[in-house]
């Protein structure tokens, strides 16, 4: 049966767009449109949908509104952001995936573009993976619901004499991992013995705003990876958009090096290269970490990293991804070490790299 899919746009011409590709694919069909925020809540309130597309500036109420008026009513809806003002490094959408947005795609300033086999084929797999994923229960974990990271420092000061050797952490999220990475990153110690990279599938432009936020609610120093960044302990290094980020030995230091292959898995960047490049790096061990997101990323990169270097590989549970694609990919190829629901994950990296 197809999907119900509701289309929030103030643009009657773009309503028609999108219900034409939308009807256009069998998995899916237009139960209602709105054309604002208000409207759009209302449908919401009465009837569940498989998925929400939600453009962001709107009369009466806006994108935002809408998005702070459901969180507030406690409503669980799957909304996906398609909006002329998700262009590069539009802060409005770090701002909507903060307050729920599953995932986003820039909707071009004219319908030509929109009825363009790239956009089509971008939305409608973005729509898929909404659809598919799990509705939002708005928890995010904090330093003030969980164990604090000056407690996981003091769990990780007991085990760190047994941690030999130099260890790093890699990171691959996609769908759900903006709010997801909240959940993490910020109950990471700023002690803690050994760099994090990190590869969030987005676009050129947002990887900065992620950065940026993350590293104003954590102790570790988070930043967007730049070309020849030496790796340091307790900092956090994101992958930019549209390259693939490698880590390299260059003059006995690692580095970042970014490459322009094209996309792989469909993605660009792509985590497969940032675990394969770690297999003739300077580091004794790796600590992969897979969280939610669509799709195999992480799974190839994976099994070639451990064909040449110690790999403990840590995976979110299927209950509290977005979307059950890159951990269970991991999990069916039989390469996780451990799978945890996304609060646990913190501490399965301290108690795996120490504290200094």
């Amino acid at each position: 049966m197809p999907k119900n899919i509701l289309i929030v746009d103030d643009s009657a011409l773009i309503r028609s767009v999108l219900s034409g590709i939308i009807n256009g694919d069998p998995r899916f069909r237009v139960a209602d449109r709105a054309v604002d925020g208000l409207e759009a809540l209302e449908l919401i309130r009465k009837k569940t949908y498989d998925a929400v597309v939600l453009d962001i500036n709107m009369p009466r109420m806006n994108g935002i509104e809408l998005l702070k008026t459901l969180q507030r009513e406690k409503i669980h809806a799957k909304i996906m952001i398609a909006s002329t003002d998700t262009k590069e490094g539009a802060k409005i959408t770090m701002d909507c995936l903060e307050l729920g947005a599953m995932d986003f795609i820039h909707k071009p300033d004219n319908t030509t573009e929109c009825r363009s086999d790239d956009f089509t084929s971008n939305f409608l797999e973005t729509l898929a993976a909404v659809a598919e994923s799990k509705a939002p229960d708005n928890k995010v974990f904090t330093i003030n619901s969980m164990k604090t990271s000056t407690e996981l420092s003091r769990l990780a000061e007991k085990h760190s004499a047994r941690i030999t050797g130099k260890r790093i952490v890699a990171i691959a999220s996609s769908t759900g991992g903006p709010r997801a990475l909240q959940s993490v990153i910020p109950l990471l110690p700023g002690k803690l013995r050994a760099p994090v990279v990190m590869v969030q599938h987005m676009p050129v432009g947002f990887t900065q705003s992620l950065a940026e936020r993350l590293d104003n609610v954590s102790e570790l120093k988070i930043k967007e990876a730049a070309e020849g960044d030496v790796l340091e302990d307790g900092c956090v290094y994101l992958s930019k958009g549209g390259a693939h980020m490698n880590i390299i030995s260059h003059h006995g230091k690692s580095q970042i090096h970014y490459t322009d292959e094209p996309s792989r898995e469909g993605v660009k960047p792509c985590a497969n290269y940032m675990y394969e490049s770690l297999k003739d790096s300077a580091y004794d061990e790796v600590i992969c970490v897979v969280m939610t997101g669509m799709g195999a990323d992480g799974t190839e990169g994976i099994k070639n990293l451990k064909a040449g270097k110690k790999v403990q590989v840590i995976a979110q549970d299927a209950d509290t991804c977005t979307v059950y694609g890159m951990p269970k990919s991991v999990a069916a190829a039989g390469l996780t070490d451990v799978v945890v629901p996304l609060g646990e994950i913190a501490q399965e990296i301290i108690l795996r790299v120490g504290v200094r």
